[in-house]
């Protein structure tokens, strides 16, 4: 048999090495509108959800204004924790990723979750156990954010894949090794699917890709971020009978645990008073800081643009300065920059944005003091704001009252007098009108506002009228008056 020619042994072969680079190609595009078609739907139901109740509100519909804002909050947060998850791998990929090291309750966070699923599965007629190690610690160190997303990741897809049955929460620990297993009875995964499950953007085939709507973020995400943390997820699993996958993750013990019970939101601080510059081209954003920080008796500016808060920081010169990053004009860093001239170290600087790449920029070095991410996590920001500022918050049930304004300007007693009179008529809008008015025409009762305005809201008239009387109390004894 004669043989062939060198040269048809090289066309040969660089067709054949076109063929499969063809085949990947056309596998990738493929996987990328498989990924946009389910991001597309992950996309659309919250933000249908937004809108649509935001209508309700708007046209004044008979619903809750507390339901409503409950949706909203948690289909704005799910939108959140989708583009975080994108960032995440692409912060992980590109070697950028951090992770917090803190004291982690880690007992009670695996209750708080397993509680969470217990829920859900029971919804879908599931059964649900959770079996802890009776040597499990109470704390460990750890990123207990990382931690709860991976949890969260493993339960969710083992209850979206069981029809009927059980899914099984196991924790093992043994030499600061916690071994999390999550067993499940659902559908299984082929053999060929095992590894295409923790790729990015691809939900493995078969009934596994029609069962549930997704994107493929979970599993790819988690097993990234598991061995980011020092650990790993495996998994084994039979067709028709079900998966359990494993997640090994160091965790040790600090050297002492935490003695402080948490206590929620602060209600004040002790001290003088403090004043604050919050800076965003994003009215929305402004809203959210004064709702946060003006029932809290802080002196509060806002402004829209980076030249507006020079302007204002030059009038009352502020404590700290919640700076937003990325402003048409002058940017948050420009800003910072221009107020670091002028003030120095004498204010603090809060750099704030939804991304965090933003926040790790070497344009912004040495110009601020710390970092605040979008969405606000509260207790988070709370604790920021209290040791930038070295504040003592009172809370809840403190023998001691939170801050209080002294005596307003002659000019607040009309409107003081308004709002006393429709607070005993009930007279609701009347007094939102009121208020207005007031905070328009008295910037010294900005504080006393916000509590109003708070305690409005929540349709609590009489903490409403308990605010009017302790402010007329105040005014009177700081006048030296007597009341008869």
């Amino acid at each position: 048999m004669p043989s062939r020619p060198p040269g048809e042994d090289s066309t040969a072969q660089q067709l054949a090495a076109l063929a499969q680079a063809r085949d990947v190609a056309e596998a990738a595009n493929l996987a990328k509108t498989r990924f946009l078609m389910g991001l597309s739907h992950e996309i659309r139901t919250p933000l249908n959800a937004i809108h649509g109740y935001a209508q309700l509100l708007e046209r004044g519909a008979a619903i809750s204004p507390s339901e409503a804002g409950r949706i909203i909050r948690r289909s704005s947060e799910h939108l959140a924790d989708l583009v975080e998850g994108l960032l995440d791998i692409s912060r992980i990929e590109s070697g950028v990723l951090k992770l917090n090291r803190e004291t982690v309750g880690l007992r009670a966070l695996l209750e708080q979750v397993a509680a969470m699923f217990r829920i859900e599965a029971g919804n879908k007629g599931l059964d649900f156990a959770y079996n802890a190690a009776p040597n499990l610690p109470a704390w460990v160190l750890a990123d207990e954010r990382r931690l709860r997303q991976v949890l969260i990741n493993l339960l969710s897809n083992a209850i979206k894949y069981t029809q009927s049955g059980s899914v099984v929460l196991t924790v093992r620990y043994r030499s600061m090794v916690a071994e999390i297993e999550v067993a499940d009875t659902g559908i299984g995964i082929a053999p060929e699917d095992m590894d295409r499950i923790f790729l990015p953007f691809d939900r493995g085939g078969g009934r596994a890709a029609g069962v549930a709507p997704g994107i493929g973020l979970g599993l790819a995400l988690s097993r990234m971020l598991s061995q980011v943390m020092g650990g790993d997820i495996s998994v084994k699993s039979v067709p028709g009978q079900g998966s359990r996958f494993v997640l090994k993750l160091l965790l040790p013990q600090p050297n002492q645990p935490p003695n402080e019970e948490a206590r929620g939101l602060p209600i004040g601080y002790e001290g003088q008073r403090r004043t604050i510059l919050a800076v965003d081209d994003d009215p929305g954003q402004l809203a959210l800081w004064q709702e946060l920080l003006r029932p809290l008796g802080f002196n509060l500016f806002v402004a829209g643009s980076g030249g507006a808060a020079l302007s204002l920081a030059d009038l009352g010169r502020p404590d700290l300065v919640l700076l937003d990053v990325s402003m048409p004009g002058l940017n948050g860093w420009e800003v910072a920059e221009r107020l670091r001239s002028r003030f120095g170290r004498s204010i603090t600087i809060l750099m704030a944005s939804g991304n965090a790449s933003e926040l790790v920029g070497a344009e912004g070095k040495g110009l601020h003091d710390g970092f605040v991410l979008k969405p606000v996590d509260q207790a988070l920001f709370f604790e920021q704001l209290g040791r930038q500022l070295n504040l003592t918050w009172l809370y809840e049930g403190t023998d001691r009252a939170p801050w209080r304004a002294s005596a307003l300007p002659d000019a607040a007693r009309a409107h003081l007098s308004e709002l006393a009179r429709l607070a005993r008529t009930g007279h609701v809008r009347g007094l939102a009108a009121a208020l207005a008015a007031l905070d328009a025409a008295v910037p010294d009762a900005k504080p006393l506002v916000g509590r109003l305005t708070a305690a409005l809201d929540a349709f609590d008239l009489v903490q409403f009228q308990k605010l009017l009387n302790e402010q007329a109390t105040d005014s009177r004894d700081d006048r030296g008056e007597t009341g008869r």
